[in-house]
């Protein structure tokens, strides 16, 4: 039975107090207790008496994200440390990751404390150079770090040539992370139920790079080509990893660890992308 979650909330809304107060409100009235970040508890005061504060989730049964997908992406690194499901209450435009939207806060608590949810596993991506390790729900990203120039990347697939990417960067995305920075460059909406791993190239400067969709138990290799340049930005889901510099070598492979997402309903992949899609497009 869930009696504990553990609140990670977007950083830079105006409103937190009032939203806070609203999901503490929401989930005392089910019987569960909520756990928030420490740097909400200067934002939240004296105005929520029953919110304890902590830097970990270690007793807490799921993590609640209250915000974007950026909010959930950081929430998500936060529950891989203990396996920890979770769920996402959307405040931001789009919200892929989501599963509820704020008006259904009500109901997702109903759900929560009657255990009517499923929990399902999303494949990530493990991004090695040297001893520095990473992991990815969404996509890891190379790109151009700030400089108005093209960059060159070699890409390989187990040994095989993939080729050089020459443009403004390349995105390596899991299937969740198709809908997101991929699908914008043009890569494919896949199915989070297919494990692939999607390679696609940002403002390719030659029509022959084209997205490309490998096995998820394939390893990518990525070097640059110093003809172009000797260095680029390695973003891991949306946040400044590391630099990749000449003479490195950057690995992706599918993660041994996995996102576990609460769903209150049957997930229903291509209605929500419609809706969604429809939202971005306004």
């Amino acid at each position: 039975m869930m009696k504990k979650v553990y609140l990670v909330m977007h950083q830079q809304k105006s409103n937190t107090a009032s939203i806070i107060s609203q999901v503490v409100c929401a989930l005392e009235r089910v019987g569960i207790q909520a756990v928030g970040e420490p740097w909400l508890a200067e934002t939240m005061g004296e105005e929520v008496t029953n919110l304890t504060y902590h830097q970990s989730v270690v007793g807490c049964d799921a993590i609640l994200s209250i915000g974007g997908d950026g909010t959930f992406l950081r929430a998500n690194a936060m529950a891989m440390e203990r396996g920890l499901p979770l769920l996402g209450i959307n405040l931001g435009t789009v919200g892929f990751l989501s599963e509820i939207e704020w008006d259904q806060l009500s109901a997702a608590c109903d759900c929560l404390a009657k255990e009517q949810y499923t929990i399902e596993s999303r494949m990530m991506l493990q991004v090695q150079m040297g001893n520095a390790c990473f992991y990815a729900l969404n996509d890891v990203v190379l790109n151009r770090g700030g400089y108005a120039r093209l960059i060159g990347l070699n890409v390989g697939l187990e040994g095989e040539r993939v080729g050089p990417y020459i443009g403004d960067g390349l995105v390596i995305s899991t299937p969740t992370g198709s809908t997101g920075y991929s699908l914008s460059a043009g890569g494919p909406i896949v199915h989070p139920k297919v494990e692939c791993i999607i390679l696609t190239p940002i403002c390719a400067h030659s029509l022959q790079h084209r997205p490309v969709v490998t096995a998820a138990t394939q390893q990518i290799t990525i070097s640059l080509d110093a003809t172009y340049n000797h260095s680029a930005q390695v973003d891991v889901d949306g946040q400044q990893a590391l630099f990749l510099s000449e003479g490195q070598e950057l690995t992706i492979t599918r993660s041994p660890q996995s996102a576990r997402l609460i769903h209150l309903k049957p997930p229903e992949f291509f209605s929500t992308i419609r809706i969604k899609l429809a939202e971005w497009s306004r």
